[in-house]
């Protein structure tokens, strides 16, 4: 194998490790680690148990590995698993914790239109309010908006993720994206809500 593993695709990479070459495995963990950890800390609202999650879901998908049928892509069935770990996780802890919104890793990639650092501090405030609305919505609707927002997912992926008729992905969104903007326009972050209101 390459001495980094970087130029296989998933598929070599699962092949190889189910053939004994674990080293292979590390790759696609270094591969997806950031990504499922941003996305993951958004639904559970909080960093530490975000890299639980993630540490934990890449633990499991390893000793799953041979049930993946590459049926989806990899990603997808390890975010389905991440999003399980998560559940179980906020369903053991009933107590909320806030986020940190200054934190560089905790960003929800909504489009920002502002071209210069003069508004910085503007895009930071609206940040700020985009995270702490998103702690306000439901699980499952902090769920779907990170799948289609952030991960940029279609709807039969989103619909394979959450084990939901496509139709109810769109409804649910469209809920999701409503109650976000409502929550938005309550705090006074009118930008932020234009924003959401453009998808």
């Amino acid at each position: 194998m390459n001495p980094s593993g970087n130029n296989l695709t998933d598929q070599q990479l699962i092949a190889k490790t189910l053939d004994g070459q674990t080293a292979a495995f590390g790759v696609l963990v270094r591969r997806y680690q950031d990504r499922l950890f941003n996305s993951m800390v958004h639904l559970v609202r909080n960093a530490s148990d975000a890299e639980d999650v993630v540490q934990d879901a890449f633990l499991l998908a390893l000793r799953k590995l041979d049930s993946f049928q590459g049926n989806s892509q990899f990603y997808t069935w390890l975010f389905r698993i991440a999003r399980n770990t998560a559940i179980s996780k906020l369903r053991r802890k009933k107590h909320t914790v806030s986020l940190d919104a200054t934190d560089s890793k905790l960003r929800l990639d909504f489009p920002d239109d502002g071209p210069a650092p003069s508004i910085e501090m503007e895009r930071r405030e609206r940040q700020t309010g985009l995270m702490r609305a998103m702690d306000l919505l439901s699980r499952e609707h902090r769920a779907i908006l990170i799948l289609r927002e952030m991960e940029e997912q279609n709807y039969e992926t989103i619909s394979e993720i959450l084990d939901l008729p496509v139709g109810t992905v769109r409804s649910r969104l469209h809920r999701a994206r409503s109650q976000l903007r409502d929550l938005l326009v309550k705090s006074a972050d009118e930008g932020c809500a234009k924003d959401i209101a453009k998808h």
